[in-house]
């Protein structure tokens, strides 16, 4: 698959949280002109802003993340509720409705959603995140499609036990419970690595994969079919 995204341009947002980094760097390997956006999606204007000021792309890889709350789903206030949401739900119309329009126009393009395996499989004291990122499954299934007849593929990778610095940073891999969890849940028997992840990500948003449409894979080294 080398290569695979020559000639590609690439907005890749939240480029320095979740997978963002390894997305940037492996997308351009693959050949991709990338764009990274820092830009925090969540307030107003914000997203649809960073998709008219990357110019013209091919592909949209809608990285969004959040430092998961813990409270237990009786303690969840409007305040969690919202900021979540904020962060990982309503930027993605936003970002939609810019990008869309011109691929559906070309007859060509890519968006892929980054979001989680919480949505696929109960977590206790997950609630408020496990929501937002289910919300964020159902709106990339319902999207592509719709955008399928237009030759625009619409997927979303749902991931879970993938290394990457906002959900499992040094100090949390290094905790013995941590480990203790890891051998008990995961098939795999370890985190699957930020760049498996990412490539398969490229992969997605390659012509190689013009055949998914509506799609979500999950990434989670058979977390989620335990």
């Amino acid at each position: 698959m080398q290569n695979a995204l020559t000639g590609k341009r690439v907005l890749i947002t939240q480029a320095t949280e979740f997978m963002g980094p390894v997305l940037c760097e492996v997308f351009a390997e693959q050949g991709a002109k990338v764009v990274a956006s820092a830009a925090d999606l969540s307030e107003p204007g914000a997203a649809r802003r960073v998709v008219e000021e990357a110019g013209p792309i091919d592909v949209l890889v809608a990285n969004l993340a959040i430092r998961a709350p813990t409270t237990a789903a009786v303690e969840v206030g409007e305040a969690e509720w919202r900021t979540v949401f904020a962060a990982l739900v309503d930027p993605l119309p936003h970002l939609v409705g810019a990008a869309a329009p011109a691929m559906i126009q070309r007859r060509a393009g890519k968006i892929l959603v980054m979001g989680s395996a919480s949505a696929l499989r109960g977590m206790k004291r997950a609630s408020t995140y496990s929501a937002a990122r289910g919300a964020q499954l159902a709106y990339a299934q319902a999207v592509g499609v719709e955008l399928a007849p237009h030759q625009v593929q619409v997927n979303a990778i749902a991931q879970n036990f993938v290394d990457n610095p906002t959900y499992f940073p040094p100090e949390v891999q290094a905790n013995p419970r941590f480990q203790e969890r890891l051998a008990r849940e995961v098939p795999l028997g370890r985190l699957v690595a930020a760049r498996e992840d990412a490539l398969f990500a490229a992969y997605l948003c390659s012509p190689a994969a013009d055949c998914f449409v509506g799609q979500v894979f999950p990434v989670c080294g058979g977390w989620v079919g335990r």
